[in-house]
Order: structure tokens, then sequence, then C-alpha cells
């Protein structure tokens, strides 16, 4: 068990760098994502504008900030690498903490989770750069929202989750 977790340990890591490296990446271009001299925001995007206004954005993008967004939505799929499998393998260290049982599994599931929420993020990103090259975005909306409500869900879930287990819990689990 010792040796699996620190393969868990090593994961979580390496993908805890990858998801720093392209956030650090994302943020830079923050400030030059801009339409009409106004800033707009991926959080935006994904979460809180309504749909005329984020059809009203990806329309009015001139040629460098659409390809800047283009960019940030390519470092977002590095990210995703990183921050996916990182929460997965941060469910599977607090997992070890338990015993078998309610804890333990749910945990596990978590982990397992994280596939899915990463396939969201995925379609996510696929919906946004193709608004951005046809910014008809038509009855897909509602769909796109769910998509990344579950994703934020499932990833926050399994983070918040997780992370008291492994600050606070002693191991009752076998080593």
């Amino acid at each position: 068990m010792i040796s699996n977790q620190k393969r868990w340990k090593k994961l979580f890591l390496f993908c805890l760098g990858l998801a720093v490296a392209a956030a650090f990446c994302m943020k830079w271009m923050e400030n030059d994502l801009l339409v009409r001299g106004e800033k707009f925001t991926i959080m935006g995007l994904e979460l809180f504008y309504p749909k005329e206004k984020v059809a009203a954005i990806l329309a009015g993008l001139d040629q460098p900030v659409s390809t800047i967004l283009r960019y940030h939505l390519s470092f977002d799929f590095v990210f995703m690498a990183g921050i996916f499998p990182g929460i997965a393998a941060l469910c599977m260290m607090a997992s070890a903490k338990f015993k078998p049982g309610g804890w333990k599994k749910i945990l596990c599931l978590l982990a397992i989770l994280q596939l899915p929420a990463w396939g969201f993020d995925i379609t996510e990103n696929t919906y946004l750069l193709k608004w951005i090259s046809d910014p008809q975005i038509g009855d897909k909306f509602g769909f796109f929202h769910f998509v990344v409500a579950t994703k934020w869900i499932i990833a926050l879930t399994g983070a918040l989750v997780s992370i008291p287990v492994l600050l606070f819990k002693k191991t009752t689990a076998k080593e």
C-alpha cells in the first residue's frame, strides 16, 4: 500500500506542476481578452454571461484577440491534463486513509468521476472553439451550461472532500 501511495503522490506532483504551468500561461493572456475595448473573462464565457452576451463577444473578436483566445483554450487542454488526474490522485491518496467501506468507496468514486469531468471540460472547450469560428450558438447553450456546471461540481467535490481528509485525518486503514 505504501508504494501505491508514493505513486499517487508522484502523479499528483507531476499533475500539479503541469496545471500550475498551464495556469500561469493562461493568466498571462487574460489581460489581452478584450472586445470593443472591454475586458471579458473565460469564467464569464463558461458560467456567467447569458447566451446573447457570449454570442456578441465571440462575434466581435478581432483577429489578434481571437488568436489569443484560441491559445488560451489550447493551454486549458494542458491544464485539464494536470488538474483532473491530479484531483483523482488526491482522492486516491485520501481513500488510503480509510478502511474498506463507505468513505473509501466515496473517494474512489470521486477519483473515477474525474474522467467524465475531464470529458465535460473537453466538450466545453470544443464548443467555445467552434463558436469562435462561427458565433451562431443556436440551441446548444443550455447543454453547454449543463456540461460546464457538472464539470465544476465533480472537480470541486473531489478536491474539497479529499484535501481536508489528507490534511486532518489520521490513517486508519492497514498499511
